[in-house]
C-alpha cells in the first residue's frame, strides 16, 4: 500500500471509509452513543493497534467503529442534553469532508484566495447582521477562547499606544463583568491583564451598573477595555450592549462583544432588539458550531477596524515576506487571515459554513425562533462598491472536461448549471478522474433514503442476524 498513491488497497479503503461516512450522514435520528468503556478498557483494546507494519485499512476502521466511535458522546444527537449541543447541517458535514480530503487551508491570499474570498463573505454577512460598518473584517479561528484571546491581545496593544508613555511600567486593566466566560479570565492572564470585576447582581451587566463601579474607582487612567457578553453561557443572559458600549465609547476604551455562545441571536427577528448595541463594538466573536449549525470547529472574530488586529498580529520573518500584503491591497481585497489572530497555520475552517449558508440560503436561520424574518439592511441594498451575489448573468451553465497528464474524467458543472435527473445515472460531480484516464466513480448508495442506515463495520459487528447466519454457514 503507497501512502500517497493510489493503488487496489487505497480503493478499498476510499470506499469504505465513504460508506461509513456516507451511513453516518444518514442517520436520522443520530444515536447518542455513551462512554461504557473504562479507560483501561479503551486503553488496551487500541494497544498495539499502531505498529511497525500496516494493517488493512478495513481492520482499523473496524476497532474506530466498533470501540472508538461508539466511545464518544454525539454532541448532534437530539438526545444530548448536556454541555453545548450541536447541530451541523448535512450540507456543512460533507462540505467539512471536502475541505479535509482536499487539505485546504488558509494562511495567506497567496496561497488560498478563493477560500478567503468565500470565507470571507461569510464575514461580511455577518458584520452586516451586526451593523458593523462596511470596513470590518477578520477571520475564523478555532473557537471562543481563541477568538477573545485574539481580540484582547488588540485591545491591550491599542491601549499601549492610546497611553504611551503612561501605560510602560504598570499593568493595564479590563473590565468585566463577574459571568465572563472562563476563557475571559484565561485570557487576562495570559496578557498580563488585571480584571476590573463589576458585580452584577441580576447577572446582566448594564450602562448604570458600570457607570456605578465606575464612580468608585479612583483612578482610570489603566483601563484598556471593557467586555460584555451576548449570552452567558450558564442563562443565555444579554449584556446591556448599548448602554455599555456608550460608556466604552464616551471613554475611548476598547469594547469587545463575546457573543460566541448566544450570537447567533441575531439572526432571530424576535430576538434582535438584545443584541442594540452591537453595532458601537471595536471587536466581536460568534461560533458557528454552536447555532449557526456548522461542525466542530469553527469560531467568526471580527473587528471594526481590521488594521488594528494587523498592526498587532502580522508576523514578521524572511520565510513570510512573500506572503506579506503590502499597504493598500487589503482595499482590493487581498486578505491574509494570518494577520488578524494569533495564529499562523491555520486550517479554512469557514468553508463548510459558506457551503451551507449558500445551499441552504440565509434565511433558513430564521427559524432560529417561530418569527418570519423581517426585512433587514442586507435585503435588496448593498455597500457602495459591492457587486450583489449571484451567478453572473453572462455565464452560460455548460460541462466541461478537464484535461490533464495522467488524469481524465468529467468536471463538476458550473453554477447555474441544472443537474441531470435522478435515478440510475451518475451526476457529474460523481464522476472523477482516475489513473491512466479511467473514470472512477463512487460508490451508489446502499441505502434507500426511508431505510434507516446501518454503521458500515468491516469487522462484521452491523451485520442483522440473518446475514451473521449466513456468514457462519459458510
Amino acid at each position: 500500500m503507497g501512502m500517497h498513491r493510489v493503488d487496489q488497497t487505497t480503493e478499498q479503503m476510499i470506499r469504505s471509509v465513504l460508506a461509513y461516512a456516507e451511513n453516518r450522514l444518514r442517520m436520522d435520528p443520530v444515536p447518542l452513543d455513551e462512554g461504557t468503556l473504562s479507560a483501561d478498557e479503551l486503553y488496551h483494546r487500541l494497544e498495539n493497534l499502531i505498529r511497525d507494519e500496516p494493517r488493512h485499512p478495513d481492520e482499523v476502521l473496524g476497532v474506530y467503529s466498533s470501540v472508538i466511535a461508539p466511545s464518544v458522546i454525539s454532541a448532534d444527537s437530539p438526545r444530548f442534553l448536556g454541555f453545548i449541543p450541536a447541530a451541523p447541517t448535512k450540507a456543512s458535514l460533507l462540505f467539512d469532508m471536502l475541505v479535509s480530503c482536499a487539505s485546504i487551508q488558509g494562511v495567506s491570499w497567496l496561497e488560498a484566495s478563493g477560500a478567503i474570498a468565500a470565507e470571507n463573505t461569510v464575514l461580511r454577512l455577518l458584520a452586516d447582521e451586526a451593523g458593523l460598518p462596511p470596513q470590518s473584517g477578520g477571520c475564523f479561528v478555532s473557537g471562543g477562547s481563541a477568538g477573545n484571546l485574539s481580540a484582547l491581545a488588540v485591545a491591550r496593544e491599542t491601549a499601549k499606544e492610546r497611553l504611551g508613555d503612561a501605560a510602560r511600567g504598570g499593568r493595564l486593566r479590563m473590565i468585566v463583568s463577574g459571568d465572563a466566560h472562563s476563557s475571559i479570565v484565561n485570557t487576562l492572564k495570559l496578557l498580563a491583564l488585571d480584571a476590573l470585576v463589576v458585580e452584577t447582581p441580576d447577572h446582566r451587566l448594564t450602562g448604570a451598573t458600570l457607570q456605578a463601579a465606575l464612580e468608585r474607582e479612583s483612578d482610570l487612567t489603566d483601563v484598556a477595555g471593557v467586555v460584555c457578553t451576548a449570552g452567558t453561557t450558564n442563562a443565555g443572559i444579554v449584556d446591556d450592549l448599548a448602554g455599555v458600549g456608550a460608556i466604552a465609547r464616551e471613554r475611548d476604551w476598547w469594547f469587545h462583544v463575546d457573543g460566541a455562545y448566544g450570537g447567533a441571536g441575531l439572526f432571530a427577528r424576535s430576538l434582535r432588539h438584545k443584541f442594540d448595541g452591537i453595532e458601537l463594538a471595536d471587536s466581536f466573536i460568534v461560533d458557528p458550531h454552536k447555532w449557526l449549525f456548522t461542525p466542530f470547529d469553527c469560531c467568526a472574530l471580527l473587528y471594526r477596524d481590521p488594521e488594528l488586529a494587523r498592526r498587532t498580529h502580522t508576523q514578521d520573518a524572511s520565510y513570510l515576506d512573500v506572503i506579506h500584503t503590502a499597504d493598500g491591497e487589503e482595499d482590493r481585497g487581498e486578505w491574509n487571515p494570518t494577520d488578524y489572530a494569533y495564529h499562523l497555520t491555520r486550517r479554512a475552517r469557514g468553508l463548510p459554513l459558506w457551503f451551507s449558508l449558500a445551499v441552504n440560503g440565509d434565511r433558513r436561520l430564521s427559524f432560529l425562533d417561530r418569527s418570519r424574518r423581517a426585512p433587514g439592511p442586507r435585503d435588496g441594498q448593498h455597500h457602495q462598491g459591492d457587486r450583489p451575489p449571484g451567478v453572473d448573468p453572462r455565464a452560460r451553465p455548460r460541462r466541461r472536461t478537464l484535461q490533464a497528464a495522467g488524469l481524465g474524467g468529467e468536471g463538476l458543472r458550473r453554477v447555474g448549471a441544472r443537474p441531470p435527473p435522478r435515478g440510475d445515472r451518475v451526476h457529474p460531480a460523481d464522476q472523477v478522474g482516475g489513473r491512466d484516464r479511467r473514470p472512477v466513480r463512487l460508490p451508489p448508495p446502499r441505502h434507500h433514503p426511508r431505510h434507516r442506515p446501518r454503521s458500515p463495520r468491516p469487522d462484521g459487528v452491523n451485520l442483522s442476524p440473518r446475514s451473521r447466519d449466513r456468514s457462519s454457514r459458510a
